[in-house]
């Protein structure tokens, strides 16, 4: 099962979360929920409360090596949110956001379009990542440079509440004089299977184009989940998934010359070396 010394660190907390979820989770069966599979059946899940999973960029960068993550699909949807500030699915290269978007491909005022809202401050109006980008120029150290789109009064008109909707940046002093950028990453809920390390590998991107353009280095990513779940027909997908091989994390390229964060694009991310097993052909998605 791989070489254990170049395990890949991701890999390694993937196949611990799983195994805690599987072993020391709580079982949903016989609960109210609100998924369902397509067939109109509930859909329930093994859970467990408050994941917490800690990746330090300056190690290795968290691509999952058990199957392969889609880098370019998933970097494409964060720069969607993060960048294009969107909420319209057109602006999006894949189909991934498509059932949950109305006729006109819009997903209302969630996700890109809570970052795209101008809030008024002392220095004057700009939006939330406008304020970290000011904020990290500015104020490195300050303990307020945060992001939030689960706002309460639009979630009336989102057509899904954001699952991962808080950012709280840090930045920590290396001896060297480095300026080190860190994250927390707030999700309210994962579907594990298929989202925990798309979101991982989205917010490590994110953290390593920040940093780049304020001029510092990708630190720590924490990522806490506060339901973490494996629902119960992805529950013998993920145990064909940990009995496979895990290999080294490849090399992360991010491109050097950019530093304006409206800049990039898919094309300035990069991995080397990526050895992965399979992708998983068919997940059920719960709905």
């Amino acid at each position: 099962k791989g070489m254990v010394f170049n395990m890949s660190i991701a890999d390694n907390l993937f196949i611990h979360m799983c195994k805690d979820i599987l072993e020391h989770g709580v079982d949903t069966q016989g609960e109210k929920v609100r998924p369902k599979w397509p067939d109109g059946t509930p859909a329930y899940a093994i859970k467990k409360f408050g994941v917490v999973n800690r990746y330090d960029l300056r190690e290795e960068f968290p691509l999952m090596t058990l199957r392969r993550t889609a880098l370019k699909t998933a970097v494409d949807e964060m720069l969607w949110i993060w960048q294009k500030k969107s909420s319209n699915i057109h602006e999006l290269n894949s189909h991934i956001w498509d059932e949950w978007a109305d006729e006109n491909g819009s997903i209302g005022k969630a996700y890109g379009y809570q970052l795209s809202v101008k809030h008024k401050y002392k220095e004057g109006w700009m939006d939330q990542v406008d304020r970290v980008l000011f904020d990290l120029k500015h104020h490195p150290f300050s303990r307020r440079i945060l992001t939030n789109i689960y706002v309460h009064q639009d979630l009336h008109a989102m057509r899904l509440y954001p699952c991962a909707y808080s950012m709280t940046f840090n930045v920590t002093m290396e001896k060297e004089g480095d300026f080190v950028l860190n994250a927390v990453l707030n999700q309210r809920s994962q579907d594990v299977l298929t989202a925990n390390n798309w979101n991982v590998v989205q917010y490590a991107v994110l953290m390593h184009m920040l940093a780049q353009v304020s001029k510092m280095k990708a630190g720590e990513l924490v990522h806490v989940i506060a339901d973490a779940h494996i629902y119960d027909r992805h529950i013998p997908i993920i145990e064909e998934l940990l009995e496979r091989p895990v290999y080294e994390a490849p090399k992360f390229w991010i491109n050097p010359h950019i530093e304006d964060f409206y800049d990039f694009t898919t094309e300035d991310i990069k991995v080397e070396n990526y050895k992965a097993g399979p992708s998983v052909e068919v997940i059920p998605i719960a709905i």
